[in-house]
C-alpha cells in the first residue's frame, strides 16, 4: 500500500505560528503518527547547516513548512529578510527534503495574486504581486517546486486562529478597548480558520499513504467572501460589542504595502482531488471566536 515505514514521522517547521499551533493540537488525534515540532528556535529554516543535519540525523517522511516571513508592512523595508525566509531557506529546505525522499508540504499565500480578477482566483491564474511579502512567497513557491517537483505547495488567505497574532483577536481586543474603530471595506477576500487548514493537510497526509499523491499548487479557504469592515461587523455581532465601526477605503487607511483588492480563492481543484467539504466562513470563524471569548 505505501512505502513508507511506521510511525510516520511528520516535521512542523514554523510550529509556534498559527498554524503549526493548530497542527499541535490536531496531532493529538493521529497518535500512530510521530510529529515533531520545531519553532524557529529550535530549527530555523534559514539555518541551511541545521536543517541538513537534522534530516541526516532524524527519519522525516512529511515535512509541512509553516515557517514563513509575514510581516506584510515590515517587509517593504526589510526586503532581504523576507526573501532569505520566504525564497532562499524554502529552496534549501525542498532541495533537502528532495534528497532525503521527504514529501514537503508548503504553505503559500494569496498576496501572490495581484487583486485585479472579479472572480475566484483558481491556481493557474496569472499572478502579479503587488508587494515584497507577496512576490518573496511567490518566488519561494518556483524555489521549491525547482529543487523538489513532488512539493506540494497550498496557497491560503486571510488566516486566523485561536493562536499567534491574527485579525480576529486583534478585533476582539479593540472592540472591547475602543468605542469607534475604521475598517477597509473595498478588499474582498476567503477568512480561513487555520484549524480547518490543518485538519486539509493531515487528510492529504492520509490520502498520500494511501497511495493517492498529490504535487504541484492547491487553493485552501473556507467558502464564501467578505470585506475586512464585514468580517469586522460579524466579529462585533459575535461578541455583543458596543463599538461603531466605520467603513473606509484603502486610500484612507494608508500602509506602506499595497493590498490585493480581491483575493478570495477558488477551492474546486483541492475539494475535487480529496472529496473535503470546506466549512463556510461564518461558521468557522464563529467557533473561534467563540473559544476566544470564553477564556
Amino acid at each position: 500500500m505505501t512505502e513508507h515505514s511506521f510511525p510516520i514521522s511528520i516535521l512542523v517547521t514554523g510550529a509556534s505560528g498559527q498554524l503549526g499551533s493548530e497542527l499541535k493540537d490536531l496531532s493529538k488525534s493521529f497518535p500512530d503518527f510521530k510529529f515533531i515540532f520545531a519553532g524557529k528556535q529550535e530549527l530555523s529554516i534559514i539555518n541551511k547547516d541545521a536543517i541538513q543535519k537534522f534530516f541526516d540525523t532524524h527519519k522525516i517522511d512529511f515535512c509541512i513548512n509553516c515557517a514563513a516571513y509575514t510581516a506584510v508592512d515590515k517587509a517593504e523595508s526589510e526586503k532581504e529578510k523576507a526573501y532569505l525566509i520566504n525564497d532562499t531557506a524554502v529552496g534549501h529546505l525542498a532541495a533537502i527534503c528532495s534528497s532525503h525522499k521527504t514529501k514537503l508540504i508548503h504553505i503559500s499565500t494569496d498576496y501572490v495574486y495581484d487583486g485585479s480578477e472579479k472572480q475566484p482566483l483558481k491556481e493557474s491564474d496569472k499572478k502579479g504581486p503587488l508587494n515584497v511579502y507577496g512576490e518573496s512567497k511567490l518566488m519561494g513557491e518556483k524555489s521549491a517546486l525547482s529543487k523538489n517537483p513532488e512539493t506540494l505547495i497550498i496557497r491560503t488567505s486571510w488566516v486566523y486562529s485561536y493562536y499567534g497574532h491574527n485579525f480576529v483577536k486583534t478585533m476582539i481586543r479593540l472592540l472591547k478597548e475602543k468605542k469607534e474603530l475604521n475598517v477597509v471595506n473595498d478588499q474582498i477576500g476567503s477568512p480561513t480558520n487555520a484549524a480547518d487548514l490543518a485538519f486539509v493537510i493531515m487528510q492529504i497526509i492520509k490520502m498520500h499513504l494511501e497511495g493517492k499523491k498529490i504535487n504541484g499548487i492547491l487553493n485552501y479557504s473556507n467558502t464564501g467572501e467578505t470585506s475586512w469592515f464585514q468580517f469586522a461587523q460579524f466579529i462585533k455581532e459575535q461578541t455583543g460589542s458596543q463599538c461603531e465601526i466605520h467603513p473606509v477605503t484603502t486610500a484612507q487607511y494608508a500602509t506602506p504595502a499595497t493590498r490585493p483588492e480581491y483575493s478570495v480563492l477558488d477551492t474546486t481543484l483541492i475539494k475535487s482531488l480529496t472529496g473535503i467539504k470546506i466549512p463556510f466562513w461564518k461558521d468557522s470563524a464563529s467557533a473561534c471566536i467563540h473559544r476566544l471569548i470564553k477564556d
